[in-house]
């Protein structure tokens, strides 16, 4: 019954790009670019479990973060043509936390007791630990003056250019060791969509999602401001959320499902890749628009840095439980509170 209405509700995808070129009202086009994601997000996450079947999960949930952060790479530069490069860095960290606590989070939770693969895990942590050294670079002279100076945007190319690169030979390593182990594992018998097909599926739905992401974007200060939010808390909290909604769906789908492995993979996979690949990314694709500088708040690292060490802390034996799950979830819970308390900057 689920799975019909999902599949029934896809047509919210084509509604809210049709509504968005009618003039429709602001608080209207959010909310419908918000409900048609989530229907893609199951889409992306059924066919990241198809592929997953032919690669192994490691590669499976490189895919699913791969293209789930095509939409957040969309978000943000629209919102950077907009003159909003609070919102961009704010969606940007409220992505990586969101995937370290709240999808991993719920992903244990569902997924029970099981064994997670340590090494990958702990590359992915250091990954985004590595990246959020390298942005105190930019952000602690932000301290002080105006955070978007020419100055700063010009500091942060070289470490754009140093996390793109550490990024390239991490993840070479990480999938020719996957690779390697889902040759060496036990064949599967792989019934259901062919890797071709879910490739295809998930290429189609992430297209889709980037279109409604730029509905949402584009409605985004006006909600916030009938919604009595500040721009920072809807960037970092539901646009992220909303933006991320690919490895949202899909991590908690394959965890539901008992893959505990590939969601958290997604999850983790996901926040590393945002960290040292989508933000640098951003970064040096904004001098076509926009210099950004990675002048992130002092908030906005010690989510990072608090996110990374927390859950280092709690899977360090490389083990999983629903209790560690809740934890993570509670811990978003708290740095949720803590982005509504500071407000914008």
């Amino acid at each position: 019954m689920l799975r019909k209405a999902l599949y029934a509700s896809l047509g919210l995808g084509p509604a809210a790009i049709v509504v968005s070129r009618t003039g429709a009202g602001d608080m209207t086009l959010f909310v419908l670019a918000a409900a048609a994601l989530i229907p893609l997000a199951w889409l992306i996450g059924e066919a990241t479990e198809h592929a997953a079947l032919h690669t192994g999960p490691g590669i499976g949930g490189f895919l699913n973060a791969t293209f789930g952060n095509a939409p957040e790479l969309i978000i943000a530069l629209f919102a950077i043509t907009d003159g909003l490069t609070d919102v961009v860095r704010g969606s940007l960290v409220g992505s990586v936390v969101g995937n370290l606590l709240l999808v991993l989070g719920f992903s244990l939770a569902l997924g029970g007791r099981g064994q997670l693969d340590r090494e990958s895990t702990f590359t992915s942590l250091g990954l985004v630990a590595f990246g959020t050294v390298l942005f105190l670079i930019p952000a602690i002279p932000a301290l002080s003056g105006h955070p978007d100076r020419h100055s700063l945007a010009v500091v942060s190319l070289p470490v754009a250019g140093v996390l793109l690169v550490v990024y390239t030979v991490a993840t070479w390593a990480m999938l020719r060791r996957h690779r390697q182990l889902h040759r060496a594992g036990e064949p599967e018998e792989t019934v259901g969509w062919s890797l071709p097909v879910a490739l295809g599926i998930l290429a189609a739905a992430t297209v889709v999602t980037a279109f409604v992401a730029e509905t949402l974007v584009h409605s985004l200060e006006a909600f916030a401001e009938r919604a009595h939010l500040s721009d920072f808390f809807v960037a970092a909290v539901i646009v992220a959320i909303v933006g991320n909604a690919a490895e949202h769906g899909g991590a908690v789908v394959v965890a539901y499902r008992g893959r505990l492995q590939l969601a958290a993979e997604i999850a983790l996979s996901s926040s590393a890749q945002v960290a040292v690949f989508l933000v640098p990314a951003v970064a040096l694709l904004s001098w076509a628009i926009h210099p950004l500088a990675l002048s992130f708040r002092p908030i906005e690292l010690a989510a990072l840095g608090g996110s990374t060490v927390l859950v280092a802390l709690l899977l360090g034996r490389g083990r999983s439980s629903v209790g560690r799950g809740v934890v993570l979830v509670a811990a978003y819970a708290g740095v949720a509170t803590a982005f509504f308390i500071a407000g914008d900057r």
